[in-house]
């Protein structure tokens, strides 16, 4: 076979970086947008950021003491123009001056991004200081109960012990390993009885909070309600019994079976049950250190005069711009071909931000336009709304939409939700239209939680109510909407 030459010519489709990176920061939530920018500030010096979101923290001197001078700009104010280089990125000349391809044309629609309300990062010295004060390291389980064993009488031994048994237990204040297995794997030189750690432990479970160093939840609910106060001696042991004895029956209400059980009725029943819920099942989970995560919105629903308004959350929106030093260096001529290029990521950086917001805002008024139901009266009134109907009216890709509304959140009168939220799938009506299966759920929340605790409504009883609302919902979708909004079924939700 003899080997030739040929040549193709074909087309196909190329994303740009620029394209690249507008779809990028698309997808990108909040959090890690602000991450991506002062990723790209430390590698790119034409780039520079006017709001600091480090201006109103505590800032140290190098020898340690509190600066109390003024911090930087604020951060709704661009620091004022220094020889006419801030503004148009050269000194001297007009605006119908021509540009030089990497001078005043990054300081015309790319300068930087005016969105925030003027001032908003301070009102100079008349308010008092908003910087926040330094917050003390919470303290721990075993903090808290090391302090409680060095306020006793107890001799270095014994306190080595309640050491060892502290140390075993998890977060929420339980005894992982049994005394066994400690037992087990102490030092054999040091000769410890199998007593010396039960009274060990018999320690910890006196302390503070009541219930620690349980080994099973029974054991929790027992030590918690023998140090309860106030209670009466009949009550007190019919609690212990039930945790002791019929903690399962308990928690599947088998209220019958408690009953003959115990041979009591219904009045001394309810007193050991009113007992029982005081009690804490997990004693340890008050010390735990985690941080609660919170959410910024992005865009903000308020009432107008004619509807609904979307606003983007100015605390959200960086504001960035090229720098206007090294702008003038390359009008000027007299810098490298790295800064040019460094300036064209500058400047794609910022065109692409303003892209980016434009867009949230964008979907976020199409979705209000279509959900007006909702801000006016509430999840039972949302409508089945699907990505591909947002696509259509704005004239962007279903793909699109879908980035623009994961990890995007927006304020409503009625709380804080992601942009998908107001998206869901839709049941038949009888009458022939839609209903939303976000509304579904807000009505069978309102439905349970109405019905008699003592007769509690099951999945087949709410779907008929449903149905004589117009609703064509089967028993089972019921029973998984339930399921996902974490109503217990009806024998759980069944009281005395």
């Amino acid at each position: 076979m003899k080997q030739t030459l040929q040549l193709k010519t074909s087309q196909h489709l190329a994303l740009t970086p620029q394209l690249q990176q507008s779809i990028r920061l698309l997808q990108l939530s909040t959090l890690e947008l602000h991450q991506e920018i002062e990723q790209v500030l430390g590698e790119n010096p034409l780039l520079e950021r006017l709001d600091d979101p480090l201006d109103r923290s505590v800032r140290l001197l190098a020898d340690g003491a509190i600066n109390n001078g003024a911090s930087s700009s604020n951060a709704g104010e661009a620091p004022a123009p220094s020889n006419g280089g801030e503004e148009g990125g050269a000194n001297g000349g007009g605006e119908g001056e021509a540009q030089h391809e990497g001078g005043d044309e990054a300081h015309g629609a790319e300068h930087d991004m005016e969105w925030g309300e003027p001032g908003r990062g301070g009102s100079g010295g008349e308010e008092e200081d908003g910087r926040p004060q330094l917050e003390a390291s919470p303290i721990s389980l075993r903090e808290h109960l090391m302090e409680q064993v060095r306020m006793t009488c107890v001799s270095p031994r014994d306190c080595a012990l309640v050491e060892v048994v502290v140390d075993a237990l998890d977060d929420n204040g339980y005894l992982e390993e049994s005394l066994d297995e400690l037992h087990a794997r102490m030092p054999a030189e040091l000769e410890i009885e199998f007593d010396e750690l039960r009274t060990a432990l018999a320690l910890v479970q006196s302390m503070d909070p009541p219930g620690v160093g349980a080994r099973s939840a029974a054991e929790c609910l027992a030590l918690q309600i023998r140090r309860m106060p106030g209670v009466p001696l009949v009550t007190r042991r019919m609690a212990l019994t039930i945790v002791e004895r019929y903690l399962t029956w308990f928690a599947q209400r088998e209220f019958n079976k408690l009953k003959k059980a115990l041979d009591c009725d219904d009045e001394d029943l309810r007193e050991a049950q009113a007992v029982i819920r005081q009690c804490n099942p997990h004693p340890g989970a008050e010390f735990a250190s985690d941080v609660s995560d919170f959410v910024v919105p992005d865009v903000i629903v308020r009432r107008a005069k004619d509807g609904w308004s979307v606003q983007l959350n100015p605390e959200v929106m960086p504001r960035l711009r090229v720098n206007s030093v090294y702008a003038s260096l390359l009008k000027q001529g007299k810098s490298e071909s790295q800064l040019n290029a460094q300036l064209q990521e500058a400047k794609w950086l910022i065109k692409n931000m303003r892209q980016r917001f434009d867009t949230i805002l964008r979907v976020a008024q199409a979705i209000v336009d279509r959900q007006r139901n909702f801000f006016s009266h509430g999840a039972v009134a949302m409508r089945p709304l699907v990505l591909r109907e947002i696509a259509d009216t704005l004239g962007l890709h279903e793909s699109t939409i879908s980035r623009v509304t994961t990890q995007k959140y927006m304020l409503t009168p009625h709380g804080m939700f992601e942009l998908k939220y107001f998206f869901g799938s839709h049941v038949a009506t009888e009458a022939g239209g839609e209903a939303s299966s976000t509304a579904i759920r807000a009505l069978i929340v309102q439905l349970t939680g109405a019905e008699d605790p003592k007769n509690p409504l099951s999945d087949s009883k709410i779907a008929e109510m449903l149905g004589e609302q117009g609703m064509v919902i089967a028993r089972r979708t019921v029973a998984k909407y339930r399921e996902a909004l974490k109503i217990p079924p009806v024998s759980l939700r069944k009281s005395l």
